[in-house]
């Protein structure tokens, strides 16, 4: 029996995308022997020379003008990108996109990034057959991802999936799944074998995270953070922006025995196992893993647009908390030294209430679809 073929397509504006992608790769490959899975992040795949200086002006706009991030978020909030966005796009960066679908024949098309999601629905209406499941990566629904020949759409939260039916999306076309993390982060090894692997301590702990870029300008709540080192272990990952982790190293605050700063690595599900309280951006991925693990989550400096909405849902949610004011911070270092016992309860009961959420669910509708050959009208 030939396997049957899934083709993920992301982009890498941002590490999460493609994460999803991979992750759900994963959980493809585990529920069925018989599939065959091909990630891609097709901007870097079709054009290797110009998607890079694209993506670098991209973070350096997030970074220098997050405001007009912001304006260009809510401008185009129930906009879908029009034809001739999606015609330019196919032209000058994805001309042979037509080419990778006939070479690869995938028996579905999955994209966890609206653009190459754009691209394919183009092509479903030049003709080409392949079902398309788009994965929402973030716990809002923006006008971008839309598209009327998207045959799944694969959601957050029924609030997400509230806000599609609003733009007319039909309801048989959405599947409430969770944004898909690797199955690492859904299981709980043993702390201890994990601080003896890592060398860290059995101390109170808060891991900081910047995200896959690095994205920690926030030296003020950075330093901050270091005045409980005494007390608190406090990890900070800074991703793969090395600038920052020079800048962390030559700094005699973050040079004590309870402080580590960590690069780019694979083991943030272990960090998150061991650690109490997660300081980080709200990025879809991140709190999405932090979910998965029961862990308080503290926000800062939300960009405007899908971080700021995955803030207000965490937060509605009793899951997560923006960091208003350095009081936020001091109340929490308090409760991590004086409260870890309470911590671990919640933690627990976090835990508990987020067990309706079966991992596998993403990858099951996809199976589905493989499995009937059928797709809603």
């Amino acid at each position: 029996m030939s396997k049957k073929r899934i083709l993920l397509l992301s982009e890498g504006f941002g590490a999460g995308h493609t994460q999803a992608a991979y992750a759900l790769s994963s959980h493809l490959r585990k529920l069925s022997p018989n599939i065959q899975t091909k990630v891609l992040e097709l901007g870097s795949f079709l054009n290797p020379k110009v998607a890079p200086l694209i993506i670098t002006a991209y973070k350096k706009t997030i970074l220098n003008q997050p405001r007009l991030v912001g304006m260009m978020y809510r401008h185009q909030y129930k906009k879908s990108l029009n034809r001739l966005t999606t015609l330019a796009l196919h032209r000058i960066f994805y001309t042979h996109t037509q080419n990778v679908v006939n070479q690869l024949r995938p028996d579905i098309i999955v994209c966890t990034h609206p653009i190459p999601s754009a691209v394919i629905s183009r092509l479903k209406r030049l003709g080409v057959d392949t079902p398309l499941c788009t994965v929402i990566t973030d716990y809002d629904a923006h006008g971008t991802w839309i598209s009327p020949e998207v045959d799944r759409f694969l959601v957050s939260t029924p609030e997400v999936k509230y806000k599609l039916m609003q733009r007319g999306v039909h309801v048989s076309k959405i599947h409430v799944t969770g944004i898909p993390i690797h199955p690492n982060f859904w299981e709980h090894p043993g702390k201890e074998e994990i601080r003896e692997k890592l060398h860290l301590k059995d101390l109170p702990t808060v891991l900081v995270m910047g995200g896959g870029w690095g994205m920690m300008s926030d030296e003020v709540i950075n330093n901050f953070l270091t005045r409980w080192s005494d007390e608190i272990q406090i990890i900070f990952c800074v991703g793969s922006n090395d600038k920052i982790l020079r800048k962390l190293e030559q700094d005699s605050r973050y040079n004590h025995p309870n402080i580590r700063l960590i690069s780019f690595t694979r083991e943030i599900d272990k960090l998150m196992e061991i650690s109490d309280l997660l300081v980080t951006k709200p990025g879809g991925m991140t709190c999405t893993e932090g979910l998965a693990k029961g862990m308080p989550m503290l926000f800062h400096h939300p960009l405007p647009g899908q971080e700021e909405e995955n803030c207000h849902y965490f937060t509605a949610m009793g899951l997560g908390e923006p960091i208003s004011s350095l009081d936020v911070i001091i109340r929490w270092m308090n409760k991590l030294i004086n409260e870890h016992a309470d911590i671990k309860r919640m933690r627990q009961e976090h835990l508990d209430s987020i067990a309706r959420y079966h991992p596998m669910q993403s990858a099951q509708v996809i199976v589905d679809m493989l499995e009937t050959n059928k797709v809603p009208s």
